[in-house]
């Protein structure tokens, strides 16, 4: 075991390994209780959602860690969740039934990209800049997700939005959540978030907010409601709408999953001369988890930034994911008390989640006006369109033409005129 996951050669141990992947389990932990909440609002069964979050979490870090000796940890995205249910099933007026095809012929299609390493060769010619700002965006949507989700940001007509009802006991609860997660984490304690849901969980039975569960562990909840749905809605995937949808769905999971990763690897020092080597068995890994999701019944998988919690912790090898996978296994009967968990505790999850990714805007270079610019229409239209996929493609419009205007047309990727070419295209395409 130590030499296929090459402890010796990445100066770690069994032990070192082992609570760093129970230090990454803790703080993913969250997405087991945030995942059904959120597509639970798209039509779909909490329980089935709650197990196919965890299988395909065990399956895509199990993955990742044996495939590509990765210490990361693969769970549905909290971006792409959101996508997927306030986006495409409430904003489109898609059922969820036909949003998981999507899900999973993007998936489908994922793994062809990854095999040709097309995904690899994309992610390794995004310019470094627009790679920070990718991660620092969608930290800011996730993070304006959570505002919305605890009520502490309110739609209004006039300003469009405004600070909410700040005395309602919900919005208080949720304060409390997000207070007690940072209070947590700035002390150090990597699964602060986990432990902030639980103690705002029980301050929330207390005060009667939330419902006391009945019991503790518990049989582990159905996938029927969602397992196999795909395969009886593959037809829906004819209607010319539904292109878009899939198209958006491989367009905004490939960026949120790149920019998820490139934060991750770069931290636990895999990132070399700006590439990621053997990124291919990682891309590999969750897009095979993007498949298996999707039959399962969840959003698309994603490498997780609250990896970075495991990699500060010591973690440098796939054994870390091991780790991990065993966690979300042990979990699977806990469904009983994770279910009574509200929103209102889980959402600040999303705030703080946002903030740790926004601290990428810090390496963006900002003295050149022609970088500067397009990673600033990338950070700032992500949340203001409400779209992962508009802030990056009009990101990725503008820096090629700042950069010609510079001079500097020389030093663009081939890559990146085709992108240009392919996102104007996106856009006349949905005009």
């Amino acid at each position: 075991m130590q030499k296929f996951f090459q402890f010796q050669e990445r100066g770690t141990s069994f032990k070192q390994e082992t609570v760093a992947g129970i230090t990454t389990f803790l703080s993913m932990a969250y997405i087991l209780i945030v995942n059904p909440i959120v597509l639970s609002q798209s039509g779909m069964d909490k329980g089935a959602v709650f197990t196919a979050t965890a299988v395909a979490s065990i399956i895509g870090t199990l993955l990742i860690g044996i495939l590509a000796n990765y210490p990361i940890g693969i769970a549905p995205s909290m971006g792409l969740n959101a996508f997927f249910t306030f986006s495409v099933c409430l904003g489109m007026h898609i059922p969820w039934q036909t949003a998981l095809a999507g899900v999973f012929v993007s998936g489908i299609l994922f793994v062809i990209l990854s095999l040709l390493k097309i995904r690899e060769k994309i992610i390794n010619m995004i310019p470094e800049d627009l790679k920070h700002a990718i991660v620092a965006g969608i930290g800011f949507f996730i993070a304006f997700i959570g505002l919305k989700n605890t009520g502490i940001i309110i739609a209004n007509k006039s300003t469009f939005v405004s600070l909410g009802d700040v005395t309602s006991p919900q919005v208080l609860l949720a304060i409390f959540s997000f207070i007690m997660m940072l209070v947590l984490l700035v002390r150090g304690i990597q699964s602060g978030i986990f432990f902030g849901i639980v103690i705002a969980t029980i301050i929330g039975m207390i005060a009667g907010l939330i419902d006391t569960p009945k019991q503790i562990i518990g049989s582990i909840p159905s996938l029927h409601p969602t397992f196999g749905q795909v395969f009886f809605h593959l037809h829906d995937l004819l209607n010319p709408s539904m292109l878009a949808v899939i198209f958006t769905f491989l367009f905004v999971a490939f960026f949120d999953t790149a920019g998820t990763l490139i934060a991750v690897a770069g931290q636990a020092g895999i990132m070399k001369d700006n590439k990621i080597p053997n990124a291919g068995r990682a891309l590999l890994a969750d897009s095979l988890a993007g498949v298996f999701g999707s039959i399962l019944g969840t959003s698309t998988p994603a490498t997780m930034v609250e990896s970075s919690s495991g990699i500060a912790a010591g973690g440098r090898t796939g054994f870390t994911s091991i780790v991990i996978a065993i966690g979300f296994a042990i979990s699977l009967f806990f469904s009983p008390l994770l279910s009574v968990i509200s929103t209102e505790v889980t959402s600040p999850a999303l705030i703080i989640v946002g903030g740790l990714m926004a601290m990428q805007v810090k390496a963006i270079n900002w003295n050149k006006l022609e970088i500067a610019i397009p990673s600033f229409v990338i950070i700032i239209m992500m949340p203001l369109t409400y779209s992962v996929a508009t802030g990056i493609a009009l990101g990725f419009i503008l820096y090629p033409i700042t950069m010609l205007v510079k001079g500097k047309g020389k030093q663009i990727h081939p890559l990146m005129y085709v992108l240009f070419i392919a996102f104007l295209a996106y856009f006349i395409y949905l005009a």
